[in-house]
């Protein structure tokens, strides 16, 4: 089967690792002809380094984009997939009316979002990236709903497969110092809060716990982040806060940490290194990784939201809970890596994938489905129109269910 993948643009990101680490399984575990077609960025190292085929796609500056949309009808007349798999809401409008529609194509869309987004076609097999999602799709009439966990390379994300001491030294971690280490774009929207909540526990609790908190990670939030870790530093006496920047390959960070602070995909890399992990998200929500959190995290996401607390002291908790008992660390993190090991791995996804591949190259929608979901996610693209809180490109957000 060969099959084109339409993903987001190649900025540094856990879905663009996500789709790439995908493509290249698929080809190397299950035989499959995988290309790939998104706009260019600095992840299209990663996918020279699979020895993946790329095909530029035009830069996007609303959506739907039409520049991309011409350019990915030229792409499917050219290489003729059997089947399109496409990353998100963006992408798939884009290939949902320039070639599945038109063409007849076959198509997957993969939406890793952590809500349901109302747009996206109900008769298009669908993964989703978490339990409850897939049970609350389905309830709302979505048939083809199914589960594809955010996946993990549990072979390069693992105990000793990178030396953390040629970071530790680049970015001068102290000898002694609890770590954190958080990786993740910089971005306003999902990110900010928990980024300046976890800036702000170390700034609390600093002079009495010996907190070096290392974000890895670029965008629009650097600068503010910077000015917050500089006040910070220079109030504590040395550096407790430290902006990393992007970071093509960011093992050397998680192997570095004492104890990761993050979500989804970032956090899950974590637990593959063997890392204790206290997951954030928004609302003033964060929670230790535990046995006793584990079902809870399976089955609603690596995320969550909470109730405001506008004290921040259940993160405040949750970090000095593990930073003041060191010796529970290894227990922690063996749990965290055994759980990715059973649910995430990257062997695990893409046999499911393919079972969905299977079932969508056979039983395509029924030309009354196809006609009504044409209709109804044109109508609500037209009805709902805003700007992403990043701002970086001209997009539309649609209200969720």
């Amino acid at each position: 089967m060969k099959i084109l993948v339409y993903a987001h643009q190649l900025e540094v990101g856990g879905t663009q690792v996500n789709a790439i680490e995908i493509a290249a399984a698929l080809r190397d575990l299950h035989g499959y002809d995988v290309l790939l077609f998104a706009t260019p960025g600095p992840m299209v190292k990663l996918i020279e380094e699979k020895g993946l085929r790329f095909l530029p796609a035009p830069e996007p500056h609303i959506h739907p984009s039409p520049a991309r949309m011409r350019a990915l009808r030229d792409a499917v007349r050219c290489e003729r997939p059997d089947l399109l798999h496409v990353w998100d809401w963006q992408q798939c409008l884009d290939a949902y009316y320039a070639v599945h529609l038109p063409q007849e194509i076959p198509m997957v869309v993969t939406d890793m979002y952590m809500s349901l987004t109302r747009l996206l076609p109900r008769a298009l097999p669908t993964t989703f990236g978490v339990p409850a999602l897939v049970d609350l799709a389905k309830a709302r009439g979505r048939r083809q709903a199914s589960l594809l966990l955010p996946p993990v390379d549990a072979r390069l994300n693992a105990p000793g497969a990178v030396d953390p001491q040629p970071f530790r030294r680049r970015y001068g971690i102290e000898h002694g110092a609890i770590t954190l280490v958080t990786v993740c774009r910089l971005s306003e929207w999902l990110k900010s809060e928990s980024l300046i909540r976890t800036i702000s526990v170390v700034r609390a609790l600093g002079r009495d716990v010996p907190l070096q908190f290392v974000i890895v990670g670029d965008g629009v939030l650097r600068a503010k982040l910077q000015r917050l870790a500089d006040e910070i530093n220079a109030e504590l006496k040395r550096s407790a806060v430290i902006l990393t920047g992007a970071l093509l390959d960011p093992r050397p960070a998680y192997a570095a940490a004492d104890i990761v602070v993050g979500m989804g995909g970032s956090a899950l890399r974590g637990m593959a290194f063997g890392k204790p992990v206290v997951i954030v998200g928004e609302k003033g929500f964060s929670a230790p990784f535990t046995p006793a959190t584990a079902e809870s995290f399976y089955y609603k996401g690596i995320y969550g939201l909470g109730d405001g607390d506008p004290e921040n002291s259940r993160l405040a908790a949750g970090i000095r809970g593990l930073a003041e008992h060191p010796d529970r660390l290894p227990g922690l993190g063996a749990f965290a890596r055994q759980f990715v090991l059973r649910h995430f791995s990257l062997e695990v996804a893409c046999t499911r994938l393919v079972g969905v591949f299977q079932s969508a190259v056979s039983e395509l929608p029924t030309v009354r489905a196809t006609v009504t979901d044409a209709f109804r996610t044109a109508a609500i693209c037209l009805r709902e129109r805003n700007i992403f809180p990043d701002g970086h490109v001209l997009r539309r957000r649609f209200r969720l269910w």
